[in-house]
């Protein structure tokens, strides 16, 4: 019998070597506002020829054409009845879908409180990693890129949008882009005009995605979200759209592999639990330089203090693990481990600063 690395190793290795590809393959979610006859309430397309644009407004056709313009993937592109438009709804049907940006063109402003609210929720409680473009919506989270740039004039539709509208650029435009370039002062070639902020560098400050002009080009000014309010949990350097998609990508990258090929795969004892921390090791050196900080030391760890307490409390009773298809509760001990690391672009931050993520992989 042929020995070689266990195949965990390989998954990991393998999802290193491609991080850079994969990040410029993003999806953007699109809720539209559409009462064409015919067209299906949810769309998947992989750029714009697909698009049956005989079942879309001419409006929406617009919104579409400038998301595929940023180079995503994939648009998936859900319908809603004008008259009879429920968010809730639609965020039922994404939230078990694969995607990265979500940007909704014609939202009304009482549902970009609910937006904002769910995708908080999604990121903090579920851990999905669901990000969505809005305007003028001062969100306070790295989940939430706000736009405020008006009045903006695009040769992709021949019209001018207002910020809200213009979000389904932005999103394509970040779905596309990879973890190797930022979104700072990324040039938006199709705008011929657009209210640029006298203030860019408040603006920025508020966190704010504005776009400037340099005399020549319209850009994006700075790739910040949201986010504002600064913690020992969420530094400055959360505030960069590039920043928070290498960790986005991180976190995906082993909570898929943990589930995929290690839960079930594999009895949950020591040695199999080292091997899963010795591939994610594996897995953060193939990253360093290119998503990972190379100057810091990127660790995984079996995190024996949460195994000791979570033994404690279900031999007290305190835990049942009749859940997720593990009523023997296997492999709920597998989900506590440490996981320490650094994105590349986080500089100047102490060690006590500096991110010790101690993550539950296991979902609830």
């Amino acid at each position: 019998m042929a020995l070689g690395l266990p195949n965990i190793t390989i998954i990991f290795k393998g999802l290193a070597s491609s991080a850079i590809e994969r990040s410029e393959r993003g999806i953007v979610a699109c809720i539209l506002k559409d009462d064409t006859e015919g067209g299906q309430r949810m769309s998947t397309y992989e750029s714009v020829i697909d698009i049956d644009f005989e079942h879309w407004t001419e409006a929406n056709y617009g919104f579409l054409k400038l998301i595929f313009a940023g180079g995503p993937v994939r648009v998936i592109a859900l319908r809603e009845k004008t008259a009879s438009a429920n968010l809730s709804s639609a965020l039922k049907e994404l939230m078990y879908l694969r995607w990265n940006y979500l940007c909704y063109p014609e939202i009304e402003e009482d549902d970009k409180t609910t937006l904002t609210a769910w995708i908080k929720e999604m990121r903090n409680e579920s851990h999905k990693t669901f990000k969505a473009v809005l305007s003028s919506s001062a969100s306070d989270h790295e989940g939430i890129i706000n736009l405020t740039t008006d009045k903006i004039q695009s040769s992709i539709t021949g019209k001018t949008h207002s910020a809200k509208e213009y979000c389904a650029r932005i999103a394509g435009v970040l779905a596309g882009l990879p973890l190797s370039r930022s979104s700072t002062y990324y040039v938006l070639s199709d705008i011929l005009g657009a209210d640029c902020p006298s203030d860019p560098d408040a603006r920025i400050k508020a966190g704010e995605l504005i776009i400037v002009y340099d005399g020549e080009k319209y850009k994006i000014g700075r790739g910040v979200n949201s986010l504002t309010t600064l913690s020992g949990e969420k530094t400055g350097d959360m505030q960069k759209i590039k920043i928070v998609e290498g960790m986005d990508l991180y976190q995906d990258d082993i909570r898929n592999t943990f589930t995929d090929s290690y839960v079930g795969k594999y009895v949950n004892d020591y040695d199999h639990k080292q091997m899963f921390v010795a591939a994610v090791q594996a897995y953060q050196a193939e990253l360093a330089g290119d998503v990972l900080d190379a100057g810091y030391g990127n660790t995984a760890a079996v995190d024996a203090e949460a195994q000791k307490k979570y033994l404690q409390e279900k031999r007290a009773g305190h835990i049942t693990d009749d859940r997720n298809g593990d009523p023997d509760g296997q492999y709920r001990l597998t989900g506590l481990y440490c996981i320490k690391r650094e994105v590349c672009g986080c500089h100047g931050r102490s060690a006590d600063d500096r991110e010790y993520v101690r993550r539950q992989l296991w979902q609830d």
